[in-house]
């Protein structure tokens, strides 16, 4: 099973000050539909079961993504929408783009919340977006952003109070929301392994991490070609056969933090995406490990 996020363009409606997929800068960049299309067909070819169309928002080119849609769906592949819910104003409005995407084939709608999202649209759309899903058997869950701070507090009782399923995701400190203060924290020793879905720009670069992995300037390390270079295989073969990369999924970051001689009491204070950069995103230090990654690391585990 191969999953993928697709950003089919960079275009969004709303500027959120905590965005991981966007710095304060940032060009705009929209896939080609009919290259999209044949992308995806490429894209199943090689494997990809699942794609998650995402940042920046969807609805924005809704025609163009319930096409996509339809190719993901006449080739059996799992399709899920991210939105944060600006098209959900009315029930009229709600029910009327939810019946498309159904009869386009969409299998999961992922809606966005957060205190920043809710700076630019209403709570009340993404109750009426998961409700009319609800109503229309359409899978969905509310994707919860929070930096676990006091404030979430109130927004995560709205989510209770109306009975919606969501799911809390750490902030990732990237992008917009890299001027941050880290808020301090203490873990348990987690191993912190990564799947790694890749991500598909609408540069139809492929990137090996879908969330942080393109923010990584310095190092590029998970950089994976361009798909108008080279083939959709080619670049899976790539990234399967990474000996570092296959060590983050199945050893965790957190062993091979240790191995290289971060102390635990420090590994503890850093959130994954965090320890990932760290890592990853050094010159020295992507040097040593993929060094180390071919030999010894891998056979580092319990």
């Amino acid at each position: 099973m191969r999953n993928i996020a697709f950003g089919y363009s960079t275009r969004c409606n709303i500027k959120c000050d905590h965005c991981v997929a966007a710095g304060e800068e940032f060009d705009l960049c929209k896939m080609d539909l009919d290259e999209a299309k044949s992308s995806i067909i490429e894209l199943a070819a090689a494997g990809v079961t699942g794609i998650s169309f995402t940042a920046g928002e969807p609805f924005v080119y809704f025609e163009d993504i319930l096409e996509l849609i339809k190719i993901c769906h006449s080739l059996k592949i799992y399709s899920r929408m991210v939105t944060n819910s600006f098209w959900a104003k009315n029930q009229e409005q709600t029910d009327r783009y939810l019946a498309d995407l159904q009869q386009a084939g969409l299998s999961q709608l992922r809606l966005s919340f957060s205190r920043w999202h809710q700076e630019h649209v209403p709570k009340e759309n993404v109750v009426r977006a998961a409700l009319s899903c609800q109503q229309k058997d359409l899978d969905y869950f509310v994707s919860f952003v929070s930096d676990f701070s006091a404030k979430d507090d109130p927004f995560e009782d709205y989510l209770r109070k109306n009975r919606l399923k969501f799911f809390p995701e750490p902030l990732i400190y990237s992008g917009r929301a890299r001027k941050y203060l880290k808020k301090p924290i203490l873990t348990d020793y987690q191993d912190n392994r990564c799947a790694m879905n890749c991500y598909l720009a609408p540069d139809y670069n492929l990137y090996a991490c879908c969330d942080a992995g393109s923010h990584f300037t310095t190092t590029n390390a998970f950089y994976l070609g361009n798909l108008k270079k080279d083939s959709a295989k080619t670049l899976f073969t790539k990234n399967d056969t990474n000996p570092l990369f296959h060590c983050i999924r199945t050893l965790g970051l957190s062993s091979i933090a240790s191995y290289i001689g971060i102390p635990a009491r420090e590994i503890v204070t850093y959130r994954k995406c965090e320890l990932c950069e760290k890592l990853l995103n050094n010159h020295n230090s992507l040097i040593q490990l993929n060094t180390l990654a071919r030999s010894q690391l891998q056979h580092w585990h319990r």
